[in-house]
């Protein structure tokens, strides 16, 4: 089969045009490092069957991340049939070193100009011919976006594989690279010759809104002005879709199941309605509202914002050890803190890591925010419900930054920061449904992996002994409960809530599937029983210990994996255990002496 191998610098379009050609969801982000694991899909080219390969995006071939070392290793070790380096159209005259340097690694190479849509807004001219002529490999200009020159650039592709005779062992990176001054001259000689660049580029618009946006005062307001915004539009339009999605999965429960178990065995019938049905039933009834999250959160990811939101955090970062890259990552972690962490890789200094990778597990993922909804829509009105999402992601950065500024000193760090602020861009409706699709894909995979398992443990741990009654203190359940409860009493959490907390040890999104167990109902007879059994204080306290207690099994051993350090992983998990009974304990007590 033959290998093909993606390369470019971080934030040149490299993860979108894997997605166009391999229609995986690779995930695209506008800020450079998201790309930080090996990702390869099967395609069709030529005829043939062929391996693309996207590496990580790296600067320079010297370069100490991890990322960097990753490709690397992989050009040393891993022959190779062809590399596309993806370069951007309008930073050509920064970017071309790379390809000087892939080039003098012996393996054919097809160069790609991206983002040549911006590049013609900037009025920066290309002469493509000539310059393929003077390196001697194709130059093909293309826009990943809309996937304009893509059939060109395939087709080049595929012939210069289909010519190929052998695969080409890339030759010694270190001994090609002694003489970078050679290279650099190089550089300047392609630009000068084939590339016209205005002395003051056209498109001022970026220019004319960081001015605002990057306003030294008004910055950081407006940027959490505009989450908290986002977080009422998403519960304005998600929450009729979820009660139209709950109503659905109501009538198939009773019309369709119900009739089909009636001559099954009790214990059968229970275990499949109100163990795996409910339990999956009410998690899946959130999906609306976590996939338009994500949706909205893509679009202000594509179009350049965070890499802001991260320069303006620099300054309050680097007083915590850490630094706008930091920033970054942990709005990464509000969608998953597993790829957030292995993001850290970016990062060259491992002090600068580890303390990342220690505040990056509070970050609200999307699997407490399924959580949240539901105690939310439960326990509070529509008109508060924003406001309470709202502070739990102020919590969350409360506690992140907390934890880096009593852990600076155990890591301390000093790499200079370094942020390159893309233009503002707003994805396609291919970038947006496909990041929506990815995020069902997710849900779909842990649920099958954890959910079912775990509303069906926890089944069992409530309806056994079969001699008392279901979700009662004499149950399994019930006595783990009453086991923990010196703990947990204090923080208003009765034995109930205690077991959904043990589960989502493992997943959080067993967490909303296990109260449906438990009670024995889902929907909206879940959220009134939930009412009745628990008040607004309590939720909160139950809502403030998910946001912060440790991490799921996912998290940890990825932690694990990218310290290397079972040490710093049982730190991880202590802290956050700690820290999330403080703050629960604070506020409920505090809310129990104020009279609530």
């Amino acid at each position: 089969m033959k290998r093909i191998a993606l390369l470019g610098m971080p934030n040149t379009g490299k993860s979108t045009l894997f997605n166009r050609i391999s229609g995986a969801s690779a995930r695209v982000g506008n800020w450079p490092g998201i790309t930080v694991d090996l990702m390869s899909a099967k395609i069709l080219l030529g005829g043939h069957i062929a391996e693309l390969i996207d590496l990580p995006g790296i600067y320079d071939l010297h370069g100490f991340s991890e990322d960097e070392q990753v490709v690397r290793h992989f050009l040393t070790n891993n022959p190779v049939d062809l590399l596309i380096v993806l370069l951007n159209s309008t930073q050509i005259e920064r970017q071309l070193s790379l390809l000087l340097q892939l080039k003098k690694l012996g393996a054919p190479v097809v160069l790609v100009l991206n983002m040549t849509d911006e590049a013609r807004r900037a009025g920066i001219t290309i002469n493509t011919e000539n310059l393929a002529a003077e390196l001697a490999l194709p130059v093909i200009p293309i826009s990943a976006k809309y996937g304009e020159g893509l059939p060109k650039a395939l087709e080049v592709a595929a012939h210069i594989v289909n010519e190929q005779k052998a695969t080409t062992n890339p030759k010694n990176i270190n001994l090609l690279l002694q003489e970078d001054s050679q290279i650099e001259h190089e550089m300047e000689n392609l630009i000068q010759k084939h590339v016209q660049i205005p002395t003051t580029l056209a498109d001022d618009t970026t220019d004319k809104i960081d001015r605002i946006l990057l306003h030294k005062w008004l910055g950081l307001p407006l940027f959490f002005i505009a989450m908290f915004l986002l977080f009422q539009f998403i519960f304005a339009v998600g929450g009729p879709l979820q009660d139209a999605l709950a109503w659905v999965l109501d009538l198939i429960r009773s019309s369709l199941l119900e009739p089909l178990l009636s001559g099954s065995p009790a214990w059968l019938e229970g275990l499949l309605l109100d163990g795996v049905y409910n339990g999956v039933a009410t998690v899946a009834a959130f999906v609306p509202i976590i996939i338009l999250f994500f949706l909205v959160m893509s679009m202000v990811e594509d179009s350049g914002y965070l890499s802001r939101a991260a320069f303006l955090m620099d300054a309050l970062m680097a007083k915590m050890g850490l630094d706008g890259r930091g920033f970054v990552m942990m709005l990464m972690g509000f969608g998953c803190n597993v790829p957030a962490i292995m993001g850290t890789r970016i990062m060259r200094s491992r002090p600068m890591r580890l303390l990342t990778m220690l505040v990056i597990p509070l970050s609200l993922c999307s699997a407490r925010l399924q959580v949240f909804i539901f105690i939310i829509a439960a326990l509070f009105s529509a008109k508060h419900a924003p406001l309470v999402l709202f502070s739990l992601y102020v919590m969350s950065f409360l506690t992140m930054f907390l934890t880096a500024v009593l852990f600076q000193k155990q890591y301390k760090n000093a790499e200079p920061f370094i942020l390159e602020l893309p233009p503002y861009r707003f994805p396609t409706l291919r970038q947006i449904v496909l990041r929506g699709w990815q995020e069902v894909k997710h849900f779909l995979n842990r649920a099958t992996k954890f959910i079912i398992l775990g509303v069906i443990l926890v089944w069992l741990l409530t309806n056994f002994p079969s001699n008392v009654a279901p979700a009662s203190i004499g149950t399994y359940a019930g006595q783990i409960g009453v086991f923990f409860s010196p703990l947990l009493d204090p923080i208003g959490i009765n034995h109930e809530l205690a077991i959904a907390l043990i589960f989502g040890f493992v997943a959080k999104e067993i967490v909303v599937g296990a109260l449906a167990v438990i009670y024995g109902m889902q929907g909206d007879a879940l959220m009134a029983q939930m009412a009745t059994q628990i008040d607004w204080v309590q939720a909160m306290s139950f809502m403030l210990f998910t946001l912060i207690y440790t991490p799921c099994l996912s998290t940890i051993a990825t932690i694990r994996n990218e310290s290397k350090s079972n040490g710093f992983m049982w730190l991880s998990i202590v802290w956050s255990l700690g820290l999330a009974w403080v703050v629960s304990f604070v506020f409920y007590q505090g809310a129990r002496a104020l009279g609530y």
